[in-house]
């Protein structure tokens, strides 16, 4: 489960390859782990002042003898498109220029994927390389209000906009999750009212914004997640008087489908 959109967008610039040693790994919450990373090639990543700043980690393939360091515009022209390096989209944690580090939060469901099993396995002093950052939302002090919906896979971006709000801002914050043991706790500087939906009790995320009261013509939306969710919270969006302007929302991912092939049907539902 990636938590970024599954797109071919430009990751600001994909030709570029950030390469970083991982420092150590944390469990977040049983079934999130946070892979801290940092080391020289860190400083060739250029933040952005996005709270979704999302990467594409790159996950070679066995076997395959790529260029070093790696060059993913040679990958592209010189190798077969069934020997690129496996890609995932994941959201910045967070970036700390004092500290030096780079902080990806990944879901873990077992040795299912591909990404969940690499951050359950990977070791300090190991490295990994990264195409990025994008993104385009951040909270902004304009709005009297900020909403914030999604699920595991949008938690990281909704942790990083809880931690980057205007001081003293208003947000009304719903995130599903499969029960009590995978809730995070978060600092802010604005005034959070923070709300935990449970899959495992039989409640639902659209059920509990449906009923929120808010001013749709005051309020700047993130929300994002399953594709299905978002796609009712969308028109519940509309509905709200919330415009396209103050609102970034989008599917990260869709129940039953790995990212590649998410990606696909993204790429054909546009097409069509």
């Amino acid at each position: 489960m990636s938590n970024a959109p599954a797109s071919d967008a430009p990751a600001r610039d994909r030709r570029s390859v950030t390469t970083l040693r991982v420092l150590r790994t944390e469990r977040v919450t049983p079934h999130m782990i946070r892979v801290v990373a940092g080391g020289p090639g860190l400083e060739d990543f250029v933040p952005n002042d996005r709270t979704d700043a999302y990467v594409k980690v790159l996950f070679p393939l066995p076997g395959v003898d790529y260029p070093q360091p790696l060059d993913m515009q040679a990958v592209r022209r010189d190798f077969p498109r069934d020997q690129w390096p496996v890609v995932r989209t994941y959201t910045v944690r967070y970036f700390d220029p004092v500290a030096r580090e780079l902080a990806i939060d990944f879901v873990h469901h077992g040795d299912a994927g591909v990404a969940g099993p690499w951050a359950a396995a990977v070791q300090p002093g190991e490295e990994f390389s990264l195409l990025g950052p994008g993104g385009g939302y951040a909270p902004s002090a304009e709005h009297g209000l900020h909403l914030l919906l999604g699920d595991e896979a949008a938690l990281p971006a909704i942790g990083a906009a809880i931690e980057r709000l205007p001081a003293g801002a208003r947000a009304r914050v719903v995130v599903e999750v499969e029960g009590p043991d995978e809730e995070q706790k978060f600092d802010s500087p604005g005034a959070v009212e923070l709300t935990w939906v449970h899959r495992s009790a039989g409640r639902s995320l659209v059920d509990v914004v449906r009923a929120l009261e808010f001013p749709g013509e005051d309020t700047q939306a993130f929300v994002h997640g399953e594709a299905a969710m978002v796609k009712e919270l969308r028109a519940l969006m509309a509905e709200r008087g919330v415009t396209k302007d103050r609102l970034s929302i989008s599917g990260y991912w869709r129940r039953g489908l790995s990212e590649d092939g998410f990606r696909e049907v993204k790429a054909a539902e546009s097409g069509a």
